[in-house]
């Protein structure tokens, strides 16, 4: 009888999951059919005329090989990330980096990008003008007047995908897929995109200002620190979680491997900000590897002189960390100066760790708080000690040059951004918690990468 039961449920479960698929099927079909028919709308609004003569083609390969090299820094992450959580959650972490490299690739496309750099509307965000990439097409435009403006686009968009991908690490383990793909669509728009604009836009009101934010300290950094501290309060803690227990990493060469990826990366994501081959870009170069290197040995001095040994994985994070403070001033300062951004910045995200890691009881599991928020914090604050207006003419003297004022314009940048990233992630995933922020005990026992992907990380 037993048998005899057991066999009509599992038919009925195939039926059901076939009659799922074949639904899921047609409304994909359906769906690329519409849009499909939508792009004769948009006929030749992504090329348009231009004039050739405008076009400086060492430009032009230097922010493409930029954007290229940002978008790596995605899936870096996700080996950054992925080596060190448990085994059974490794696919898992990498997975929901190249997710969010394709949910924010087609979001700015379609609306992101206009958002941002669209006409401004009061100081806070973009209009809809460049919705579709509508008249973002082979012309210059006023953001980078010698390469095209989808050459920009491309660029910027590599940003507004890494930027989500750094959260994730606060809740690493236990996040519920669907809810992970709603709230990454929710937060681009809802915090990414104005936070962009009001530093990089023109009129943004930060912009407006002179904040000082070259290549995303304020915007990436501590928006994305921010979030992920307020969404490791809202999730809650891993069920295994104990106060001060060292991360169980599944693969320490995973971390180095993200880690070097995230410094050859870099190069692109700060020098390619100058926006063209040029002596700026040299530069901002120069100062994002000094500044890595300098905080990679603070990081390795530190955990040798806690724990007696100088551990790798701590020299890879703090390089990270360095990268990440020198990332708003990285076009403004000079060599020595970055060097003591990134041993400042070494100090700060160490100290911060350490705290959380003891006193505080919150799981944000990768510390993305202590790495990227207080690291951007430190950076864009020390933007306003160091910046000299000899290095770049766009830009403004720090206080150490004359102008204390550029301090105070750094800080209020900073309250700005880390309160408005905060309150909204917060509000957000509350809103979201109906449909479920994490996966079920058992799930998460199991582990997300047999439980959500069906797939192993590794078979020994």
């Amino acid at each position: 009888m037993i048998t005899t039961e057991a066999t009509p449920i599992s038919e009925k479960k195939v039926a059901t999951r076939n009659r799922t698929f074949i639904i899921q099927l047609l409304v994909l079909l359906g769906l690329g059919i519409i849009v499909g028919y939508a792009s004769t709308f948009f006929a030749g609004a992504s090329a348009g005329s231009f004039d050739a003569k405008a076009i400086n083609s060492g430009d032009t390969a230097w922010v493409l090989t930029s954007a290229a090299l940002v978008m790596i820094m995605t899936p870096a992450v996700g080996f950054f990330y992925g080596g060190m959580v448990t085994s059974k959650n490794v696919v898992s972490v990498i997975k929901q980096t190249l997710l969010i490299l394709a949910i924010v690739s087609i979001q700015w496309v379609f609306l992101g990008y206009s958002l941002v750099f669209g006409n401004d509307i009061g100081g806070v965000i973009g209009g809809l003008n460049y919705a579709g990439l509508r008249g973002v097409g082979y012309a210059p435009s006023i953001y980078a007047p010698t390469v095209p403006h989808l050459a920009f686009m491309a660029f910027q968009a590599m940003f507004a995908i890494i930027t989500p991908a750094l959260i994730i690490g606060s809740f690493v383990e236990r996040i519920r897929f669907r809810t992970l793909v709603i709230f990454v669509l929710a937060w681009t728009t809802l915090v990414y995109d104005p936070i962009a604009h009001w530093v990089w836009g023109t009129g943004g009101w930060l912009h407006n200002m002179g904040a000082l934010d070259f290549a995303g300290g304020t915007v990436v950094h501590i928006s994305a620190g921010f979030a992920g501290l307020a969404s490791a309060i809202v999730i809650g803690k891993r069920r295994n979680m104990q106060q001060g227990e060292p991360l169980a990493s599944n693969n320490v060469p995973f971390v180095l491997l993200g880690a070097g990826l995230l410094w050859f990366g870099w190069f692109g994501f700060n020098a390619g900000s100058a926006l063209a081959a040029s002596p700026l870009a040299v530069s901002a170069f120069i100062v994002t590897n000094t500044a890595a290197a300098a905080a990679a040995l603070t990081w390795m001095a530190l955990s040798w002189a806690e724990h007696k040994k100088p551990s790798a994985m701590a020299t890879a994070t703090g390089a990270v960390c360095g990268l990440v403070a020198i990332t708003p001033a990285s076009g403004f300062v000079g060599p020595v100066a970055s060097i003591a951004i990134g041993i400042g910045a070494g100090v700060v995200t160490y100290v911060m760790l350490f705290i959380r890691n003891k006193w505080i009881r919150i799981d944000d599991t990768l510390d993305v708080w202590a790495a990227h928020g207080m690291g951007g914090v430190t950076g864009a604050i020390l933007t306003g000690l160091f910046a000299e207006k000899a290095i770049n003419s766009a830009g403004n003297n720090g206080l150490l040059f004359g102008n204390p004022g550029q301090l105070g314009t750094q800080v209020l940048a900073v309250l700005v951004t880390l309160t408005y990233s905060f309150v909204l992630t917060f509000l957000m995933l509350k809103v979201l918690s109906p449909l479920g922020l994490r996966v079920s005990a058992s799930d998460e026992e199991k582990g997300l990468d047999i439980a959500v992907h069906g797939e192993e990380g590794y078979r020994l």
